[in-house]
């Protein structure tokens, strides 16, 4: 296969909390969780924790290609874990992520998706597939005091930090690699071109097949400062990586 990748900040902020890492066999998209300004028993911040558990993912589909991806991120969690032990794991708002995986393996492609990240894949044929992980979608609440409730909990969302289990809630599929044409790993900072803006997963991989995966980051950056004040909800500008792969 071959990958390409790009990660940039949010023009609002000096540090990227978004993690992006690829080999040939695989690609891995990370976006730290923002923080919610409550007590959450950890010294590390979110980009330390992205960087951290992308690269320790990584590092477990180097030395396990056969493991299935959801075992694969429990094993990255509980590598993480161990890099900062003396912080209070057991605390809801501990530093985490959202999750997007591709990995080849024996003429398939797995992906894995946990939280609001996305994978996308068109086929030969010209189906696109889209695999993403809605269940913040559609919490009873979103004040701060619910959010934290509801994260890594029956009825709420999962994300991945320093609760192993989460692992298990991750989305999953794997396809025939001959079937796959092209797909695309991206943070939510790129796919609110689709659930924002108004583009379709083909307009994205047509415009990322020609010019590359930064050509998304652009075309996020003018829609998000063409808004008018007070016309969106949430934040203007969000960190945004994608990562590219043809067959």
């Amino acid at each position: 296969m071959q990958i390409s990748h790009t990660s940039e900040a949010s023009p609002d902020t000096a540090a990227n909390e978004d993690f992006v890492i690829a080999s040939e066999r695989f690609a891995v998209v990370l976006d730290g969780a923002t923080d919610s300004g409550l007590p959450n028993g950890c010294v590390h911040g979110v980009a330390w924790l992205a960087g951290r558990l992308g690269a320790q993912l990584a590092a477990v589909l180097v030395a396990e290609p056969e493991l299935e991806l959801r075992a694969a991120l429990r094993q990255g969690i509980l590598n993480t874990r161990a890099l900062h032990a003396g912080c209070d794991l057991t605390n809801p708002n501990s530093p985490s992520a959202t999750v997007a995986v591709a990995r080849e393996r024996d003429g398939m492609l797995d992906c894995l998706v946990l939280a609001d990240a996305a994978v996308v894949l068109e086929r030969r044929d010209g189906e696109v597939v889209e695999l993403t992980d809605d269940r913040v979608d559609h919490l009873p609440a979103y004040d701060r005091e619910s959010v934290s409730r509801l994260r890594n909990a029956e009825g709420g969302f999962w994300v991945a930090g320093a609760e192993p289990a989460a692992a298990d809630r991750a989305l999953t599929i794997s396809l025939p690699l001959p079937e796959i044409r092209r797909f695309l790993l991206v943070s939510d900072g790129v796919s609110r071109l689709v659930e924002r803006f108004g583009w379709g997963w083909r307009d994205v991989l047509d415009l990322v097949g020609k010019q590359g995966p930064a050509a998304a980051v652009r075309a996020v950056r003018e829609a998000e400062r063409a808004m008018p004040e007070g016309g969106f909800r949430g934040k203007r500008h969000d960190d945004a990586t994608a990562a590219f792969g043809t067959a």
